[in-house]
């Protein structure tokens, strides 16, 4: 999806962002499953909720899984830069098992599905979820329409924003 084909934009403030990404780890605090063991992220939009989830959770080992998909306006085929390392990947039983996967966002499921695969029994949290990409993950906290994009804090500037209706007059 790219911004144009959009009519419905989200545009999510540094502020914000914090504040949703420590709301997601409230969520995963409360988990009966005990304590996780590392965390993986994708990057690079989970970058920040996973630095936000690991001080919030004292989760210390971290690592990345470097998936490209999207540019600045749409998604396009999956290639993995990086795969997880094996000293991570084979914490606790070796299929996931106490691994907390945290991403910015879950769109349409593709790169979720991947990482699923990679690490079947892990716990997978975004802090914004897309319909087609609801079914992938465990927790989440926003829901947003699957025609709606997201402006991540990390790929905006400050600037003028005319009113919706009317010339701004």
């Amino acid at each position: 999806m790219t911004d144009e084909a959009s009519p419905k934009s989200f545009p999510v403030s540094w502020d914000q962002f914090h504040r949703d990404a420590r709301a997601l780890a409230w969520r995963l605090s409360d988990r009966k499953e005990g304590d996780f063991k590392a965390i993986v992220t994708i990057t690079r939009g989970g970058l920040v909720p996973a630095a936000i989830v690991a001080r919030e959770l004292e989760i210390r080992l971290i690592e990345t899984v470097c998936i490209a998909s999207y540019d600045h306006q749409s998604q396009g085929e999956l290639d993995v830069l990086k795969t997880i390392s094996e000293d991570v990947a084979n914490v606790g039983s070796g299929d996931g098992e106490g691994i907390l996967i945290v991403d910015d966002l879950v769109d349409t499921g593709k790169t979720a599905k991947l990482v699923r695969g990679m690490l079947p029994k892990a716990h997978f949290a975004t802090v914004y979820a897309k319909p087609m990409g609801v079914p992938r993950v465990d927790t989440f906290v926003t829901e947003v329409s699957q025609d709606t994009w997201i402006f991540f804090p990390w790929d905006m500037e400050l600037q003028f924003a005319p009113p919706l209706r009317g010339s701004g007059d």
